[in-house]
Parts: structure tokens; C-alpha cells; sequence
């Protein structure tokens, strides 16, 4: 016994270091791993809060996550979707801020809460219409103290981005990118918001919750994955219940149960602070213990006693109804996500799919047996899934797609594939490893992982080691125990009227007081408080990247890449789809072709092998040739891409195949609500003939000789076209590779201008009702007045986004939402051309319930013409501009693309140069005159998708004359 403990403790020390921060005489103890790329502290305070720590100077922010290890697996069962409501609580406040008044405004909301306790126990329908009545009118009167989004504006005034929080079965967790001259008010406000958290503006935001679980019940693939979990877990709450809770449960809240819940749950003995970006570690510790370090832990956090569940014996069959496309999908249970289970589930999902070489890839896809076909692992702390799904071609049915998807797990179990492959999928989990370690935000959101799953950070560090030990005998023993067809779950996605799609009726609500002008003492000493100033640093274009040349005077613009072996090579085109309708079916019918001496799929290996990565994307516009992965491959790497453009073979079988995919695909297009509200969208930006208009017909498709696609490929280098690269090589080494390797005429072939489409001006009013059936509607006004780029506009214009519509402080938000609660989001804008020849455009979007829509038209057009004004949110709006303009850094790849989009726009230099000085001297007044010129009074095309039977038609006619479009006029087949 005693020598199996010294053996472990010997095995910690060996993997484990444990060092002190001594600041202001206390000493903290924290946790290192040796080898740990990042370099990583784990640190306890005296009350169990767990920070995690990795310092990345690349710019002067830090990416913060405040994880609680509570999500909907804690709601209790008699009222589900109470974690995920809390989240959206945290947001409203605390004694010290979002109110004016909290003694006066306290026993209003006591009053609510009783009201509502009320409320949930009543069944007779008149009643509880009258005791919402009340709750109403309660609301009201308590808004009057309240200041609405003031948690915002503190966000704002710090110069914070990324405010924002989300939900799952195993966490809920609070997010803020934050300047690193800012850690102390950051750390002041976090503390104070979770220790101190105020419910307040209660039904309001009871209403966008509800909007959220409206639009995750038109949304199939969350509807699928709610029936896996069903499947999957019929005892455990994964299964039992889901994160949004049922809309029974959300018609009855209890805001007793959850200040019961935040109690048990919001203590520092269940939370984590996760950070990554530029900071001092020692001085960080301090400030998070001086805010944090005195909340009063629970010592009794509850247990979930939590049945384990049986190993199924036969497949659970589920049918799900919904209006998109049908799909199948098969899924298998396993242990959680800090188990080794895990780890080697990684790899064995790899081998079936990599959306290169895996097994599915190569047999599936590649061979064009189902028009698509993958699978991924889901992670959670207390189980893990390994999740199929397949897509019918035309004429197939969903268990021929099934059989499909069981001979590649059939093949997994037999060991019928590469051991190769092994070393190819190592390899390709270290480059993604590299991308992630070049983000703050994917930093620490490993931190967050190992946290809610309850992992050990020294396993996170060694997984890849232990990973790469896996031998194929070992990948073929897992999946034999844990992968056949009677432990599985099978959903059908069909077609159909979904039956438990109920609508939530709307409320009646009285808009509360917005207060925009009253400031708290807590934000206005956020606002008045000194911190280490900070200049920003703006890009110049002469000295932050190199325009070389290449063979044949091929411009190319080169960033050199300091930081790890990762690049990328891309070749730019101006010219797209606009200029031949036909590019876009070249290259997808490319990634399906080999040479003379390699196949298809023997090419899609061999990239996999070289962690290397190639894609041609043509848009409207511009065709994009990336090719990407690790630099040490990149001769290789390009010369297979070059071989492949260059001697790419005919396979009439194979167009064939694609060209009926291809059909089926936009069949299928139709039936999905986003694509059909961004078709529509589209219609109303440039009428019947646009670019996504500019498609190849199904007669054309099918008579199309697949030579002249060849062709097409095989002539793209010969045009003229600029070279990007960002990467380690030198500007000579890279130049020779390019030089020897890129396959080019010695004259290239000049690129015509195609201007076919033309924006349509917004001269009058118009409605377009496009239909599809759903319990809500997707709804956008455009506006058009031709007005043409002007740089001397852009920084009032970037102001006037900002105080209008750019977040949650801004002027829309607040109306929309958190006032009258009319929807889970809405934003309006300008939005500024790509390019010279295109005009700004004015913009609204908003997706809410169908007996919501008049009254967010009219709220919208109200305070687009009438704009509020408030010096107090118009201050905000330009401090937090300034703040994050001082912050932001421009930096990798990011530079060449900032070039290009300047030269796009004729601009020399960095915009946010101008931007930046001249909002320093700006007023409200310079917003309102803008507003007054370039605003109000504009005539509008309105875009709504939904069903003209639960629309007022009547009241819509009001707003202008009504077109009914189809689905083949929107999509132009």
C-alpha cells in the first residue's frame, strides 16, 4: 500500500511543478506541467476558485472565460431551462449597478417574484391572465429605478469585446475579451456581478427566451441531436431533459428557484477563471484574489445521483418531422470526456472521417455513393457520443444510406484500413493543436474543457503523446467493444409537420423605461477611473508586409509568420463566378478527379499525410486557391496541387454523379429556412438577375461536356493573378519554391471586368413575402439610395453603427429586446462596399414570432426615423470605439487581407488611422445631423420569410404593396 503511494506521488512530481507567486507578502502556490506549449498555471485560492493562466503577448488583450460548473443536466426536473435563463440574468445587474435606486426598486421586485410563485401554481387561464397583468404593470414601476444594459456599458466603457455567455448540459460560461490595461475594473465588475446578481427586467427577458426556444424548434439538426441524446441517455438528464427547457417549464418560471439555484451553484469552489493573452501572472493572481478571494464557498455542493446507464442490447429507432431535407443519423454511447475512452475515440473518428482520407471520405464521399457523409465526436464531462450522419442523393432512401455508413464502421472493426493512417491522423491533430495556440479565445477554452469535464491539465498535455502510442490492433479492439449496430441509436430526419411544435403565444407587454441617460455611481467610477494608457498601433503598408515579384511579374504580397511552422499560399483571382457561371462546378467536380498516375482518392491521402490542406473557392467576385498546413511540406505539397490543376483527367461517371448531386443539393436548399431568408434577402438587394441567380440550369448542368470543365481548370494559372503568402519561409526561399513549382504561361491572360449585376435603387416601398412554414419570421429591410463610397464618411458613419446598432448598448438592441421584447436579436446598420463600384446600404434584420411582426416593423421605422437620443449611451458608444482602436492589433495573415481591402476601396492607408482621430472630436450632435442626412425618411424594401396564414396581411398592406415570391424566384430554378 505505502509503496504504491510513493510511486504516485513520484509520478505527480515528475509531471508536475508546483511554484509560488509572492505578491504583497502572501504567497500563491500554482501548478505547472513540464512541456506544456502553453506554458500554463493553475492556481486555487483559499476558497476553491480555480484559476488557469497562459500569458500570449501578440496583442495587449486577454481573452477571459468565467466557467461554472453547473449547465442543464442541474435543472431540476419540475422546472427545466433554469440554468440557461440564469445566464441570461447575470446580465442585468447588481445592487451597485443597473439601478438608479435598489431600495426603492427592491420591493417592486420582491413583489414580482412573489406575483410570479403566483402566477406558476395558477391553472385557470383568465386568472393567470390577470396576475401577468399585474406582473406588467410591476415591471413597469420597478423599470422606472432600473438602468437597462448597464452591465453593457460597463463592457464598453472598459473597451471589452465579445460580451457574451452560453449554456450547455455540463457548464455555463461568461465571456469577455478585455484591453490588458483593464484587468483591475474587469476583475471589480465580474466579482461584484457574481457574488451580488440582481433579477431584474424578469418578463421581458423571459420573452427572448422564449424566442430562443421558438427558433430551436424550426431548426432540424438541433431537433436530431435532442432525439440522439434522448436515445442515447434515458436515465440521465442528457437525455431527459434539454438545455432550453420545455415550453411548459418556461411558462411558468420561478425566480425563487432560481436565486436558490445561484446560491448553490455561483460559489468560488464551482467556478473557474480561465485567461490567455497579455498579462503579468503574479500581478493577475492579486487582483483576482482581492476581488474573488473572499466569497464564501459551499461546502455541500450537491451530488447528482445519476443512474448509470445499461449498455444497449438493440438499436433505438426515433422519427423526427421537420422542413428540412431528409438525413439520417447513428450514434454510439461512450464514457466522458476526460477518459482515455476519449482519447482513443478521437482517433478512431479520425479514421472514418477527416474530410480528407477517412474511411467515409474516401468510400462515401469520394465515390459519391450519398450526396454527403460524415461523423464527429461530442464531448461532455459525464459521457461522450460518436455521431454519423448521411444525406440521401436523389432517389435514395435513408436506410440505404444507413447500410452505407455500417460497412465503413464494419471496415473500422475489421481493421480494413491503412495503418498509416495513425501517423497521418497524429500529425493533423498537432497542426490543429498549432492553429489553436494561436488564439486567446482557443487558449482558454481548453482551460474551460479540462475544468468542466474534470480532466487533469497535465493529461490535456500529454494526450497527444498518449494518443500517438495507439497501435491498430488496439484502434480494432475499442471498436469492436464498443461499435456495432444493437448499441446504437438510428434517427430518421424526415419531411413533415412536427407535431410538438407549439407556438408560445405573445404577452401582452408594456414597454419598461429604457433610462438611457442615468448613469450608476458604479459605472461612472469605471468610467472616471485612471488606467496605464495605451496608443494604438496602426498598420503601414510600406513596411508591414512585402510586395514581391515572381516569375512572369506575378505581384506577391508576403507576410513572414515568426511564431510557429504553420503557412498559407493562396492564389488570387479577379474573376468568379459573375465572369463564368460555370467556374464554381470546375472546381467541385476537381475535388473529385485525379491525374494519370494518382487517383482521387490516392491525392486526398497524400495531402492528409503532409498536413496540408487545398481548396479553390470561386465567389462572385474572386476565385481563392488555398493551400495551407505545415511549411516544412509546402514544396511538396504545392507541387501535388499544381500536378492536380494542371493534369486533372476526365470521369464522365463521376460529372454525371455530380451533376445529379448537384440538383438534388439545390432541391434541398429550398427546404432549409436560412437559405431561404438569405435567397430572399438576396432578391431584394438586386431583383431577379443576381449573382446567386447565375447558376448553371439543370438542362445546362446535364449537357454540359465535362471536358470543357477540364478545361477550365487547366487554364486558371494562365490568368492574371496576384500571390499571397503568410508563413516562415524567407522571401528568397519562397519565391524560388514559387518560381519552381507554380505552373504558368510566360504571358498570362488579361482578366475582363464583368459588371452584368446591378444593385436595384430602393425608389419606393415594397414588401416581399416569400413562404415557409415556421413559427417565426425572418425579416429584413433593405435600403438603397446609390450613395457611393466616401472615405471622408467613414468615421461618422462607424460612430453612427455603433450608438444605433452595433451591440448590446446600442439603440436597437435596447428597443427591440430588452425593452419590448420582440426577439432573440435584431441589429440595423450601414454596410460600407467591398468594392468602388458598389453603393452603401442600409440595413435591418430581426427574426421574431409571427404575431410580433407589425410591431417590430413599426418599433423599427419609429426609431430609425426618430432616433433617440442620448448623450449618456452616445458617450459609451465612442469611448468603447476608442478604447478597442487603442487595443486592436492587426497582425498575421490579417495584414494581407487589410491591404487588399483597402486597395479594393482606392484607400492608401489604414482607414482606422482617420477613424480614430476624428471620433476623438466628435459629438451626438455630428450622429444626429448624419441621421437627419443619410437616415431618415428613406423608403424601404421589406423581406419577410414565413407563413401568409399566421401573418396580419391586412396591417402589412399598410406598410406597402405586397409581392408574393416563390421559391424558384428566389433561388432562379
Amino acid at each position: 500500500m505505502k509503496k504504491s503511494i510513493k510511486l504516485f506521488c513520484l509520478l505527480v512530481a515528475l509531471l508536475c511543478f508546483t511554484g509560488y507567486s509572492s505578491a504583497n507578502q502572501k504567497d500563491y502556490r500554482y501548478v505547472t506541467v513540464p512541456n506544456d506549449p502553453m506554458n500554463a498555471r493553475i492556481y486555487t485560492l483559499d476558497n476553491g476558485l480555480k484559476v488557469y493562466m497562459t500569458v500570449f503577448k501578440e496583442t495587449p488583450r486577454i481573452q477571459t472565460f468565467i466557467a461554472v460548473r453547473v449547465g442543464g443536466k442541474n435543472d431540476p426536473a419540475e422546472t427545466t431551462g433554469l440554468a440557461h435563463y440564469f445566464e441570461h440574468l447575470m446580465f442585468k445587474g447588481t445592487e451597485k449597478f443597473g439601478t438608479q435606486n435598489y431600495a426603492a426598486e427592491k420591493p417592486l421586485l420582491d413583489a414580482i417574484e412573489q406575483q410570479f410563485e403566483v402566477y406558476r401554481k395558477t391553472k385557470d387561464e383568465a386568472q393567470r391572465k390577470a396576475i401577468y397583468h399585474t406582473i406588467d404593470s410591476l415591471s413597469y414601476e420597478a423599470s422606472k429605478y432600473a438602468i437597462p444594459n448597464e452591465y453593457d456599458k460597463l463592457m464598453a466603457a472598459i473597451g471589452a469585446n465579445g460580451t457574451n455567455a452560453y449554456t450547455g448540459f455540463d457548464m455555463t460560461v461568461y465571456t469577455e475579451d478585455i484591453p490588458s490595461n483593464q484587468i483591475e475594473n474587469w476583475a471589480k465588475i465580474q466579482a461584484d456581478r457574481f457574488e451580488n446578481n440582481v433579477i431584474r427586467g424578469f418578463h421581458t427577458e423571459l420573452e427572448t427566451v422564449y424566442e430562443e426556444k421558438n427558433m430551436s424548434l424550426t431548426r432540424d439538426p438541433r431537433k436530431v441531436y435532442e432525439a440522439v441524446l434522448a436515445s442515447l441517455f434515458p436515465h440521465h438528464p442528457y437525455g431527459t431533459q434539454t438545455v432550453l427547457g420545455t415550453q411548459e417549464d418556461l411558462k411558468n418560471p420561478s425566480i425563487t428557484n432560481i436565486k436558490n439555484y445561484k446560491k448553490t451553484w455561483y460559489v468560488p469552489n464551482n467556478i473557474a477563471i480561465c485567461l490567455s493573452g497579455d498579462f503579468d501572472p503574479d500581478k493577475m493572481i492579486v487582483t483576482i484574489d482581492k476581488y474573488f478571494g473572499h466569497m464564501t464557498p459551499n461546502m455541500s455542493l450537491p451530488k447528482l445521483n445519476l443512474a448509470k446507464e445499461e449498455a444497449l442490447t438493440a438499436p433505438v429507432v426515433k422519427e423526427i418531422l421537420g422542413p428540412d431535407a431528409e438525413n439520417i443519423t447513428l450514434a454510439w454511447r461512450f464514457p466522458g470526456a476526460a477518459s482515455k475512452e476519449y482519447e482513443t475515440l478521437q482517433i478512431v473518428s479520425q479514421i472514418l472521417y477527416n474530410d480528407k482520407a477517412g474511411l467515409i471520405d474516401l468510400n462515401i464521399n469520394q465515390q459519391q455513393k450519398a450526396l454527403s457523409a460524415y461523423c464527429y465526436p461530442l464531448d461532455m464531462a459525464d459521457y461522450s457520443v460518436l455521431l454519423m450522419q448521411g444525406r440521401p442523393k436523389q432517389g435514395q432512401t435513408l436506410d440505404e444510406v444507413k447500410g452505407l455508413l455500417l460497412e465503413e464502421i464494419k471496415k473500422l472493426r475489421a481493421g480494413d484500413f491503412d495503418e498509416k493512417m495513425l501517423e497521418a491522423n497524429i500529425n493533423n491533430f498537432k497542426l490543429g493543436l498549432m492553429q489553436q495556440l494561436e488564439k486567446n479565445e482557443s487558449r482558454a477554452q481548453m482551460f474551460v474543457n479540462s475544468f468542466i469535464n474534470g480532466s487533469n491539465w497535465a493529461d490535456e498535455v500529454t494526450a497527444l503523446e498518449r494518443m500517438s502510442k495507439l497501435t491498430k490492433s488496439e484502434i480494432v479492439a475499442f471498436a469492436n467493444k464498443y461499435l456495432n449496430e444493437n448499441n446504437c441509436a438510428v434517427i430518421y430526419k424526415k419531411r413533415g409537420q412536427d407535431p410538438n411544435e407549439k407556438k408560445m403565444s405573445k404577452p401582452a407587454i408594456t414597454p419598461i423605461v429604457m433610462n438611457r441617460d442615468a448613469v450608476s455611481p458604479f459605472l461612472k467610477e469605471i468610467q472616471e477611473s485612471k488606467v496605464e494608457p495605451m496608443s494604438p498601433v496602426f498598420l503601414n503598408f510600406t513596411t508591414d508586409l512585402k510586395q514581391l515579384k515572381a516569375k512572369t511579374g506575378i505581384p506577391v504580397l508576403y507576410k513572414q509568420n515568426t511564431s510557429n511552422d504553420l503557412f498559407q499560399l493562396l492564389y488570387l483571382f479577379d474573376m468568379g463566378n459573375n465572369n463564368d457561371k460555370a467556374l464554381g462546378i470546375a472546381f467541385q467536380y476537381m475535388s473529385y478527379l485525379g491525374t494519370p498516375d494518382m487517383t482521387a482518392e490516392q491525392i486526398k491521402s497524400e495531402f492528409y499525410r503532409l498536413a496540408c490542406t487545398f481548396r479553390v473557392m470561386p465567389g462572385n467576385e474572386r476565385t481563392y486557391v488555398v493551400l495551407s498546413g505545415l511549411n516544412e511540406n509546402l514544396p511538396e505539397a504545392m507541387a501535388l496541387f499544381e500536378k492536380l490543376m494542371a493534369n486533372a483527367q476526365v470521369n464522365k461517371d463521376t460529372y454525371k454523379n455530380l451533376s445529379a448531386d448537384i440538383i438534388k443539393a439545390r432541391k434541398d436548399a429550398k427546404l432549409n429556412q436560412a437559405q431561404n431568408f438569405n435567397r430572399l434577402v438576396n432578391y431584394g438587394i438586386w431583383g431577379a438577375k443576381s449573382p446567386a441567380t447565375n447558376l448553371l440550369s439543370e438542362a445546362e448542368l446535364l449537357a454540359m461536356d465535362p471536358q470543357e470543365l477540364i478545361n477550365r481548370i487547366h487554364q486558371q494559372n494562365s490568368y492574371e493573378h496576384r500571390i499571397l503568402y503568410y508563413g516562415p519561409s524567407g522571401e528568397k526561399e519562397l519565391l524560388a519554391t514559387i518560381n519552381k513549382l507554380h505552373n504558368t504561361p510566360r504571358k498570362l491572360t488579361k482578366i475582363v471586368p464583368n459588371d452584368q449585376f446591378q444593385m436595384e435603387l430602393t425608389n419606393q416601398t415594397k414588401v416581399f413575402i416569400a413562404p415557409y412554414e415556421a413559427k417565426q419570421i425572418y425579416m429584413s429591410q433593405i435600403s438603397n439610395r446609390g450613395e457611393k463610397f466616401d472615405p471622408s464618411m467613414e468615421p461618422v458613419l462607424n460612430l453612427y453603427n455603433e450608438y444605433f446598432g452595433g451591440g448590446m448598448n446600442s439603440i436597437v438592441f435596447q428597443e427591440m429586446r430588452e425593452s419590448r421584447g420582440l426577439a432573440y436579436s435584431a441589429n440595423a446598420r450601414i454596410i460600407q462596399p467591398s468594392y468602388l463600384k458598389y453603393p452603401y446600404m442600409f440595413r435591418t434584420q430581426i427574426a421574431t414570432q409571427n404575431d410580433k411582426m407589425i410591431d417590430a416593423i413599426k418599433v423599427f421605422n419609429d426609431i430609425i426615423n426618430e432616433m433617440p437620443e442620448s448623450e449618456a449611451a452616445f458617450k459609451l458608444a465612442k469611448d468603447g470605439l476608442i478604447a478597442r482602436l487603442r487595443t486592436e492589433r492587426i497582425i498575421k495573415d490579417e495584414v494581407l487581407w487589410s491591404f487588399i481591402a483597402a486597395q479594393d476601396l482606392g484607400v492608401k492607408e489604414d482607414s482606422r488611422i482617420k477613424l480614430y482621430n476624428d471620433v476623438q472630436t466628435m459629438t451626438l450632435k455630428d450622429i444626429v445631423n448624419f441621421q437627419n442626412k443619410w437616415i431618415k425618411n428613406r423608403t424601404y424594401t421589406y423581406c419577410i420569410l414565413g407563413d401568409e396564414k399566421e401573418l396580419d396581411l391586412e396591417k402589412l398592406k399598410e406598410v406597402g404593396p405586397i409581392i408574393r415570391l416563390t421559391p424558384e424566384d428566389i433561388f432562379g430554378y
